[in-house]
């Protein structure tokens, strides 16, 4: 580790050469004078692809200008050079987006094409004071008994890397090809996915492990410290992902399925391995539920057999009228409610005697459960409108506050009071 300290100052004696300091005090004012001119108003009616190819070929064209004379331009081209090339990765996710989901391509840029860019771009910039062979063969110290170098710690993280991040696509593509020949559902397809994808990635870090000199003896104790981790720290985390294997095979919970959560209707967005995304429509908020709670809590689905949903409203009428009429005149009303389905038939009953109403239920049902409260305001303006206009009253509980007269208390003394003449 010593080693490596010293060789990284080492670097910092490039920074005491005049044309280095030149170089990157003229990288900085050319990036600094881009951001404060902000040419892109003038560039505006060139097109969008173009315009992010101006900045970095100017440079290029400026250190070419500069080198002529016989100046020394080697940093300022390479940054050049390596702007340009982190705006073609651009221009590649523009040209990728007509043929792959955005959220694909998102993925692809920022966990693969950018992180690999910038690990080259770092390499060959270090190439520009050192030579990576003999950086990657400094020892950093030992790991249970063997000697773990730069190289093998790199290949380790990279490998590692593009394991867990470009093993997605091929688990799908098997997946897929698992699920034509098995005749499986689309939940069995994902949780085989998720399988065969997390297989993949451990059988590539084992590898990894014996790549840098681990033997069976340490692999065997790492499992261990893993078995004892599992115990204390991080339990939750993977009866979580115990679960969100054991939801994809069974398929009680699916993207899509809407559940209710606190008395909310909440669609599943995304089933993964420790939590469960939730799109909640009143407020439009996104929840993250652990997996496990779908295991130990009641969880009401509307969408498990078909989407279809009852919604139930209550009214109450005044004792004059007949519950007959009021009852055809409830279900009459619900039909003519545009969401409100014709099968199965709206139905009305008459619940009981209230204080000031009788009270009735109207039982309708909609297609879409995240629409009903929606329905419901359609429902209740629709009921309001039907009663104003045949006359249903909608009594509403009243109170009549009578002040009376305490009457005197007639006593002993009183009646000894009372004036001559009167009866005793």
């Amino acid at each position: 580790m010593s080693q490596l300290f010293w060789e990284i100052l080492g670097w910092l004696g490039y920074l005491q050469r005049g044309a280095v300091i030149a170089q990157l005090l003229l990288i900085a004012g050319l990036i600094m004078g881009w951001q404060l001119i902000k040419p892109q108003q003038a560039l505006k009616n060139l097109h969008p692809s173009l315009r992010l190819l101006v900045a970095p070929i100017s440079m290029l064209l400026i250190a070419w200008l500069i080198e002529l004379p016989g100046g020394k331009t080697g940093l300022v081209s390479y940054a050049g050079l390596s702007w340009l090339g982190w705006n073609l990765l651009t221009l590649l996710n523009q040209l990728l987006l007509p043929i792959i989901p955005e959220s694909s391509v998102h993925q692809l840029e920022s966990r693969l094409l950018r992180p690999i860019y910038i690990a080259v771009v770092g390499v060959n910039l270090i190439s520009q004071f050192d030579n990576p062979d003999d950086l990657g063969v400094i020892k950093l110290g030992s790991l249970f008994g063997e000697t773990l170098t730069i190289n093998n710690l790199i290949t380790a993280l990279i490998v590692s890397y593009l394991l867990l991040v470009g093993t997605k696509l091929p688990a799908a593509g098997m997946a897929w090809m698992l699920q034509k020949l098995l005749n499986c559902s689309n939940s069995s397809r994902k949780a085989l996915n998720l399988i065969i994808r997390y297989l993949v990635v451990g059988i590539g870090i084992t590898a990894v492990g014996f790549h840098i000199g681990l033997n069976s003896t340490a692999l065997v104790a790492i499992a261990g410290g893993l078995s004892v981790g599992l115990g204390f720290g991080i339990k939750e985390v993977f009866s979580n992902f115990i679960s969100g294997i054991w939801l994809l095979f069974e398929g009680s919970v699916r993207p899509g399925e809407i559940l209710m959560v606190d008395e909310d209707p909440c669609e599943v967005r995304k089933l993964g391995l420790r939590a469960t995304l939730l799109w909640r429509v009143r407020d439009n908020a996104e929840l993250l539920i652990p997996n496990q709670m779908f295991f130990t809590d009641q969880a009401i689905s509307y969408t498990a057999t078909d989407s279809l949903r009852r919604s139930e409203i209550l009214i109450g009428a005044a004792y004059h009228h007949d519950p007959h009429v009021v009852i055809r005149l409830l279900e009459t009303t619900a039909r003519t409610v545009p969401r409100v389905l014709h099968q199965p038939s709206p139905k009305a009953f008459q619940v009981q005697y209230g204080d000031s109403a009788i009270e009735y239920s109207l039982r309708y049902w909609i297609a879409d459960p995240m629409t009903n409260m929606g329905v419901v305001s359609e429902v209740n303006q629709a009921i309001w409108t039907a009663f104003k206009r045949e006359g249903i009253e909608i009594p509403f509980p009243q109170r009549v506050n009578t002040i009376r007269e305490v009457p005197p208390i007639r006593t002993e003394t009183g009646a000894a009071d009372s004036p001559p003449g009167s009866p005793h």
